[in-house]
């Protein structure tokens, strides 16, 4: 089956009258990726997601989803969902009348608007609770309920703006594999938004970390984990096992002075392949000279059994 569901972000910026929220962000989401915003308050990521559903305009740069230029479009009119933080589900209405509600608004007639909805709901493992109101389901089957009524109109690309942060967390490492699931099943192209890194490693198979309105690193959730591309990107992604670096930034020029600077506490990013460490300073056997216009400095290290690389960044 072709996949549809290309999203381009080009030149992208947002700004509140002084505030810049969006900073001429590019970004190249392959359709049927499963792409993962992550980084911490106010670094742009939900304003992003808003702005490819059509719920905020673009100041400046140009969003297109298989190659037809979104920026004039009214949410309605774009090949997109998107599945709210809070649901957003109707109080007064049972499950399937939820999920068929937008084909309702559309003109639908309610025979086949109900098949459909049920069809959603029986993906979604929800059929037997369709005559249920909201308020008698958990967070959980809210969620796929919500999923359900996201997925009705048969978008291209399904946005979700942390749609776990509410749940607690065994329904959280649950829901994460059924979104995957679902992502795989359905071949579609999902934009996820969250706080945390963890669930961004377990579910994207492309990650954007996001700082400050602006791309940090664009990459494989391997990738953004063991070569991070900036300090922000370690230190962020690293910091998710607990092991946040605890080294002061140094200018270049001191990066050929003995290194006693360092802490006597290990920050490791494990791989298969390679590792980088930073490591206690007595455990140093050799130095290297920063090389020239490079933002760090690699350094041999000796573990209590091998030898790692260390890796260490500069301001």
């Amino acid at each position: 089956m072709d996949r549809t569901g290309h999203c381009r972000l080009t030149d992208l910026s947002k700004r509140y009258g002084d505030a810049v929220a969006l900073r001429q962000v590019n970004l190249d989401i392959p359709a049927g990726r499963y792409c993962c915003l992550v980084g911490p308050s106010g670094c742009g990521k939900t304003t992003t997601l808003r702005l490819i559903a059509g719920h905020e305009t673009v100041s400046d740069g140009t969003i297109t989803i298989d190659d037809v230029r979104m920026n004039e479009r009214e949410p309605a009119q774009r090949p997109t969902a998107m599945m709210f933080q809070d649901y957003a589900l109707f109080p007064h209405l049972n499950c399937l009348d939820n999920v068929a509600f937008s084909l309702k608004m559309s003109g639908v007639s309610k025979p086949e608007r109900h098949a459909r909805a049920r069809e959603l709901l029986a993906l979604v493992h929800m059929e037997e609770y369709q005559k249920r109101l909201p308020n008698q389901l958990s967070g959980g089957q809210q969620q796929r309920v919500a999923l359900a009524r996201a997925l009705v109109t048969n978008p291209s690309v399904l946005l979700l703006d942390e749609p776990l942060s509410a749940l607690d967390p065994f329904l959280r490492v649950r829901m994460r594999d059924e979104l995957r699931r679902l992502q795989q099943e359905l071949n579609l192209t999902f934009v996820h938004v969250t706080h945390s890194q963890e669930e961004a490693m377990a579910l994207a198979d492309m990650v954007v970390v996001m700082n400050q309105g602006e791309i940090e690193q664009v990459d494989s959730p391997q990738a953004v984990y063991n070569q991070p591309a900036s300090i922000f990107v370690a230190r962020f992604i690293g910091g998710h096992r607990g092991n946040r670096p605890t080294f002061p930034v140094v200018p270049a020029t001191s990066a050929c002075r003995p290194m006693t600077w360092l802490k006597e506490r290990a920050w490791l990013l494990p791989s298969a392949a390679t590792r980088s460490v930073l490591g206690r300073r007595q455990a140093i056997s050799e130095r290297m000279p920063l090389p020239g216009g490079s933002d760090r400095l690699s350094t041999r290290v000796r573990g209590s059994n091998s030898a790692w690389i260390l890796t260490i960044w500069m301001s």
